[in-house]
């Protein structure tokens, strides 16, 4: 019986994220019906304040869903790259890129700073922020990074992806905006070599 109501609970959690991706992306957060999302899930409202307290609260669920499929995304890309340094620059790239996605830009970079805060913050951050410290350690042991703190340096280059991505997604030209940041991004992240590559 126990199992079963948590079974059907994290059902209801799975339903209402979707529904609300699903809102949150065509409406917005602040144009978003509570009524017609939990109509959409076949739920009532008191499944949504029973498993994430109020309407911010369901935000956060699905900002953090989108952020770790960008991250986990920009991770593969990374492994694809051949070595640590390509991979870090690679990663931040693809980061920097899915601001161009239609529901990255409402719900990730817009919505979600503007109601949850500020995204260094998040849990979602914090994992990602995890990943890089790891690898700026790794570079560092290899003599291919200066020997900068790898906490900070981290915390740095995660900060210049998620400030582009931000960029991107509030300016009226993000398709020109993009190869800017881009760049901007790789010149700001060689600055951390310990010799020119």
């Amino acid at each position: 019986m126990a199992k079963r109501r948590g079974e059907t609970m994290e059902e209801n959690r799975v339903k209402l994220i979707a529904a609300a991706r699903k809102a949150f992306a065509e409406k917005g957060y602040a144009a978003a019906s509570m009524d017609e999302l939990t109509a959409e899930a076949g739920l009532t409202r008191g499944a949504l304040y029973h498993n994430f307290g109020d309407k911010r609260g369901l935000l956060a669920a699905v900002v953090d869903q989108i952020d770790t499929e960008m991250a986990s995304r920009a991770q593969e890309i990374g492994a694809r790259a051949g070595d640590d340094w390509q991979g870090l620059l690679a990663e931040g790239a693809a980061y920097i890129e899915m601001a161009l996605d239609p529901e990255v830009q409402r719900i990730v970079l817009l919505d979600g700073p503007a109601v949850l805060g500020d995204p260094s913050q998040w849990p979602s951050q914090s994992s990602c922020l995890q990943v890089t410290r790891q690898t700026i350690e790794r570079l560092v042991a290899q003599g291919v990074l200066k020997p900068v703190d790898p906490e900070a340096a981290a915390r740095l280059v995660n900060g210049a992806a998620l400030n582009a991505a931000l960029w991107i997604a509030a300016s009226n030209e993000p398709q020109d905006v993009l190869p800017k940041a881009v760049e901007a991004f790789d010149a700001l992240a060689a600055g951390l070599l310990k010799t020119s590559v």
